[in-house]
């Protein structure tokens, strides 16, 4: 499913349910000894999906360990992402590009209180304008997410929900103007992410890429 948002230079790969025979490299049983259950299951699957994605783009199979901060660690020059929610798991790289983010989330409203605390003023106005069948409160919270997770590596620290400016277009795109400074990537400082979103078979998808050069 996620791949019907991403550009063609990323390669992924996403599982509806948790295969039997998924296994953890000894790095990353490491991860989540002593996990429950459930977080154990969405690990290794979407571990799982990450050597897939891997194995599209040539590479061998091999450990995708998390740093402290809890971010997947790739092989070298690989840029990917991993997400999971209830019912789906994914996992995004490439060797094209510096950052990417994906975010999975079940489409139905976000519970109540969350909405004012992830968005900004401006981002809960608009939302109010688009309408329509689509739960834009709970992409919201995706996109943001998909931002985060290109923009960690990039910058080694955290992106807090109002610090980016997020607007959707119907189309199935959407922006997200940095509104503080970015890291410098390849000499120029980094303002902003494009992304893509999709609702489909009860998800909310969204994914940013930033191409290398």
């Amino acid at each position: 499913m996620i791949e019907r948002i991403l550009p063609s230079w990323v390669a992924c790969a996403d599982a509806f349910r948790d295969p039997p025979g998924a296994a953890l490299f000894p790095e990353e049983e490491a991860v989540v000894a002593g996990a429950v259950d459930k977080r154990r299951r969405e690990f290794t699957t979407a571990r799982h999906c990450a050597r897939q994605a891997l194995s599209r783009l040539g590479l061998p199979p091999a450990p995708i360990p998390a740093d402290g901060d809890g971010a997947p660690m790739w092989p070298d020059g690989v840029a990917g992402a991993i997400t999971h929610c209830a019912g789906y798991r994914a996992a995004a790289v490439s060797l094209k590009a510096v950052a990417v983010g994906i975010d999975a989330e079940p489409h139905g409203p976000l519970p109540p209180g969350v909405l004012q605390a992830i968005a900004l003023d401006r981002e809960r106005d608009a939302l109010e304008r688009l309408g329509g069948p689509v739960h834009w409160d709970r992409l919201l919270f995706s996109a943001k997410e998909s931002v985060y997770k290109a923009w960690f590596p990039l910058a080694r620290r955290w992106l807090d929900f109002e610090e980016a400016l997020v607007a959707f277009e119907p189309s199935g795109t959407f922006t997200a103007r940095l509104l503080v400074p970015g890291p410098l990537v390849a000499g120029r400082r980094l303002t902003g992410f494009t992304g893509r979103w999709l609702v489909a078979d009860g998800l909310a998808v969204t994914a940013v890429t930033l191409p290398a050069g």
